[in-house]
């Protein structure tokens, strides 16, 4: 096979293929202690490969409740037990910061966390899966991957003064929208590449995530040979002449400062399309934007000022290495001196699952990856994403400002990708005869299906405690009303977000039929697959279908019926169908033994 794209030529095999590889990395973090658990009714006692293990307490940390000081008790025991010795305890830093200290060009590295995809930046196949798979991994070495489609996106020239990767990002998303990169592997191409430091080509990989990306790479060029001092790396990369899905070009001096305005990540708007808007809170840090190079842009713009009053602003450096690197130079006094809190390096409020919970009205503005609705632990509040100086600078106004310290009439020039999610009130029922009809409802996330600050709470492995809490922040009616049997019609981009997967758990064990989407998340979809939970895509069916309508599946022949009108679908490749018929993963794996 002649020019390849680089997951073509990592995976040795055409886009659409399904292999089985052992990845050189496997991430987990707080949810080790569910995985545990999983390896166990896989027939685990050792681990396949202890070397292969990277585990990072990181979303907690350090634990606000006894019951999370106890997984993390349990967490550490694990690593002994196990003889795991990439083991970075509670305060060292948040996982995909760590992954930079072991990441390595032409690696294959999968973890249980959305934003795995993050080490891209260093030349490396990176993707996020799920508990259940990282189970597996412990007890195989091995995993499937379906080889995806790519898309190249060229850049060209350099950014602006004031203009960071992170307005890059969120220009890119709000262009393509949160699924327009759907099971595809980014490639980013051109001569702008260079001018983009590593701390840039890891905030762009991060939120690869959030278009829906596998994973997103970045080449071995001048820039990622320095970081590696010159070494020899076993890179890999594109041959020229590859085939892509989509391919987009960029010129990166035309990019001007943006938001991600609530509650989706592509809600993409001008800063000045949102300047004045009233602020009482920020976060600059996580894994998207807690590096040095950060921290050093946001001291820049709060030196010697102080934030608004009543105004609370959180700092949360990527790594312990960083928050002494930030001591050394000063910017810890800075942030201190404008009446900013410094808290441990943690994963905590971009999630809800620690410090900084926004109060009810609250607007927030933060340097994080998502802005769904109670992403920070409050449904009652709004999050806008921006770029370090644009928080920094807009904590000391109390409002949203220009980073550029100009009144711009900017306008961005993409707004078709804007993601909307139905609201269903409280006493309304979805759901007529066996389907439940979400139709609708185009990018029902996870944190929608399960609240992410109750994803330590309830372990995945606990599919009756998952029950109660099941689609709580969508619709209040299902988990009282779903029984075996039902089906559910989805719309576009079902089940995008976070890799937590409670929702397919909780879903295979209420006995859903099937979920039939005109399109799903990738991490859903293999979550899914894992858990022995069928999806089919079909948007002509879901289009077609009216409340009331009666539909069956024909899982055998690859039809939906719908009334009197059949829809074909077609049937998984046998490596999955065979994790299907063994009713998920961990069945499959015990039927392997």
């Amino acid at each position: 096979m002649t020019n390849r794209t680089f997951v073509e030529k990592i995976f040795d095999s055409p886009a659409g293929s399904i292999v089985f590889r052992k990845p050189d990395i496997v991430l987990t973090h707080d949810n080790t202690a569910s995985i545990k658990k999983t390896f166990e009714k896989m027939g685990g006692e050792k681990v396949a490969n202890p070397n292969q293990l990277l585990v990072v307490l990181d979303h907690n940390a350090p634990p606000t409740t006894a019951n999370l000081a106890t997984q993390y008790q349990s967490i550490r025991d694990i690593v002994k037990d196990q003889g795991i010795h990439k083991f970075y305890d509670a305060g060292r830093g948040i996982c995909h910061q760590i992954m930079s200290y072991h990441a390595k060009p032409g690696m294959i590295i999968v973890g249980s966390d959305s934003h795995t995809c993050t080490a891209g930046a260093f030349n490396a196949m990176a993707a996020g899966i799920d508990r259940t798979e990282a189970a597996g991994l412990w007890r195989r070495g091995d995993t499937w991957f379906r080889v995806p489609e790519s898309m190249k996106i060229t850049l060209h020239g350099k950014l602006n003064n004031n203009v960071f990767a992170k307005d890059l990002s969120l220009w890119i998303i709000g262009m393509i929208g949160s699924d327009g990169a759907n099971y595809m592997s980014i490639e980013y191409h051109g001569d702008g590449v260079q001018s983009l430091t590593i701390s840039d080509r890891m905030t762009l990989a991060n939120l690869a995530s959030e278009m829906g990306a596998k994973n997103a790479v970045f080449p071995f060029d001048g820039v990622l040979q320095d970081f590696y001092n010159g070494e020899p790396q076993n890179s890999v990369w594109a041959d020229e002449g590859a085939v892509y899905a989509k391919e987009i070009t960029i010129n990166l001096a035309d990019v001007f400062p943006v938001v991600a305005a609530p509650h989706h990540v592509d809600n993409v708007k001008s800063v000045s399309a949102v300047a004045g808007t009233k602020l009482q809170e920020g976060l600059i840090g996580t894994c998207t934007n807690g590096r040095i190079e950060d921290l050093r842009e946001a001291a820049q713009a709060l030196r010697g000022k102080k934030v608004a009053e009543g105004f609370q602003l959180l700092i949360t450096p990527a790594s312990r290495e960083i928050y002494q690197q930030a001591i050394k130079e000063g910017l810890v006094d800075v942030f201190l001196d404008a009446d900013a809190n410094i808290l441990a390096p943690s994963c905590g409020p971009c999630l809800g699952t620690g410090q900084g919970i926004p109060a009810d009205g609250y607007n927030v503005i933060s340097t994080a990856n998502r802005n769904f609705k109670g992403r920070m632990g409050n449904p009652n509040s709004n999050v806008y994403l921006a770029s370090p100086r644009t928080v920094a600078l807009s904590a000391v106004a109390g409002e949203i400002v220009d980073p550029r310290g100009i009144e711009s009439k900017d306008i961005y020039p993409f707004s078709v990708a804007q993601s909307s999610t139905v609201e269903i009130p409280s006493d309304e029922l979805r759901k007529s005869g066996n389907v439940w009809d979400y139709a609708d409802a185009d990018n029902l996330n996870t944190d929608q299906m399960f609240a992410g600050n109750l994803t330590y709470k309830v372990l995945s492995s606990d599919a009756e405690a998952i029950m109660p809490h099941l689609f709580a922040g969508f619709d209040g009616q299902f988990a009282p009303n779903v029984a075996s049997g039902d089906i559910i019609m989805a719309g576009d981009n079902f089940g995008c977000g976070s890799s937590r997967e409670h929702p397919s758990v909780g879903l295979a064990h209420a006995g859903i039929q099937a979920v039939i989407a005109k399109s799903v998340n990738r991490i859903f979809f293999r979550s899914s697959v894992n858990q022995g939970l069928p999806i089919i895509v079909n948007p002509e069916a879901v289009n077609a279908y009216k409340r009331g309508d009666s539909v069956s599946i024909d899982f055998e022949n690859g039809t939906i019926i719908i009334q009197d009108r059949k829809f074909a679908f077609n049937p998984l490749p046998d490596k999955l169908l065979a994790i299907f018929e063994a009713k998920g993963l961990v069945n499959f794996i015990n039927q392997a033994k």
